[in-house]
């Protein structure tokens, strides 16, 4: 499957989640997943604080070695974070009265991906967090 379409079954799935451009910024995430990388879950949601903000969308892809973010700007260009497992801290997950966001904490920033429906944290927290620790556990024998 590619990251449009994990982003689409994502969004049919959980269709209170505030995103556009699914299409945009799917391909944005598909042009940096290098060859021997799968994508294994991707979302979506707006890459911001502010729960009233809904012109920052952003896929937010897992593949089997990393986390990816990739945002296309509306005029020109793009933004795309990589998240290793060594440079992940830890996730914070808030629900409010109509959408949910989700802090990644990693060794140089935070990052919000807000206007999440709420019914969707559970799975995202549950998948980043797996993928995390299995990662994580991999990191800590290759230093042995």
């Amino acid at each position: 499957m590619t990251c449009y379409d994990l982003v689409k079954k994502f969004k049919n799935k959980f269709s209170s989640t505030v995103a556009w451009r699914l299409f945009q910024n799917s391909r944005i995430v598909e042009q940096h997943i290098n060859p021997d990388e799968k994508i294994n879950y991707a979302f979506v949601g707006q890459k911001n604080e502010s729960p009233f903000d809904f012109f920052q969308t952003a896929v937010v892809a897992i593949t089997d070695k990393r986390l990816l973010i990739g945002q296309k700007r509306v005029l020109y260009g793009y933004a795309l974070s990589s998240i290793t497992p060594d440079l992940y801290n830890d996730m914070q997950v808030y629900q409010g009265l109509m959408w949910g966001k989700i802090v990644i904490d990693t060794v140089k920033e935070k990052i919000v991906i807000s206007n999440l429906s709420k019914k969707s944290l559970i799975e995202i927290e549950t998948k980043i967090t797996q993928f995390m620790m299995e990662e994580k556990k991999k990191y800590g024998k290759e230093e042995d």
